[in-house]
């Protein structure tokens, strides 16, 4: 071999022994693990929510090639699924990607039955708490602060564990005795009547003046209280 064809015998394999020193080797966890953290990262969470994620394990068997590129990690376009089939792709001259299942699961707060409530009985403290459940579980609208139920009254029966919704309680009542407070910019006057509807937090319920027997409608705005404005 003369001294050319051994210069380009060099120029030929230089590029390629330069390419395997800085190639970084894999470990099957490391892997795991840089998609753990990069969908810690990205995954939009609610406030006040929570996530919870799952990778799965890679098979041993796979046999993973040094890369010398930094992984790219792609998430399909349904991040909302609980189920996601995340895909790592090493961008050599030699390209390669692997798919790696991981789990998502993303809770919300939620005030729930402490124990069973029949209907008619006062929401307390002692009979709610706050539970993280898993947003895909959760139906119709549901309550997370225990400030606007505590005094409200359950309007059925809700077992152990189920979630408290403003179809289930009433802040006012039916029946129930109420603080009307009418106000203006300039005076505000207080008397009191009959609701004659159930009602929650701002929403429009009738109530019948005590005095004038006159039926009104009022704002419920706190527990046995609603407002109208003059």
């Amino acid at each position: 071999m003369n001294h050319y064809q051994l210069f380009l015998l060099i120029i030929l394999i230089l590029p390629f022994s330069i390419q395997q020193v800085f190639a970084k080797t894999w470990l099957h966890a490391e892997i795991e693990q840089l998609v753990a953290s990069y969908l810690k990262e990205n995954i939009k969470v609610p406030d006040e929510g929570q996530v919870l994620i799952s990778v799965a394990t890679l098979d041993p068997r796979i046999t993973i090639n040094p890369c010398q590129s930094v992984l790219n990690i792609n998430l399909p376009e349904n991040v909302n699924s609980r189920n996601l089939n995340v895909k790592i792709t090493c961008s050599d001259l030699t390209p390669w990607y692997i798919y790696l299942p991981a789990k998502v699961e993303i809770t919300l707060p939620v005030l729930v039955a402490k124990n069973t409530i029949f209907k008619g009985s006062m929401i307390s403290n002692d009979n709610i708490e706050i539970h993280y459940i898993a947003s895909y579980k959760i139906r119709g609208e549901v309550l997370k602060d225990k400030s606007i139920v505590i005094g409200a009254k359950a309007k059925r029966r809700i077992a152990k564990g189920r979630s408290i919704s403003k179809k289930s309680i009433c802040v006012v009542c039916k029946g129930d005795t109420v603080v009307i407070i009418a106000s203006s910019d300039n005076f505000s006057i207080k008397t009191q009547g009959v609701s004659l509807n159930s009602g929650n937090i701002n929403e429009q319920i009738k109530v019948k003046n005590t005095r004038s027997k006159r039926v009104i409608t009022a704002t419920v705005k706190a527990i046995n209280r609603v407002e109208i404005n003059l």
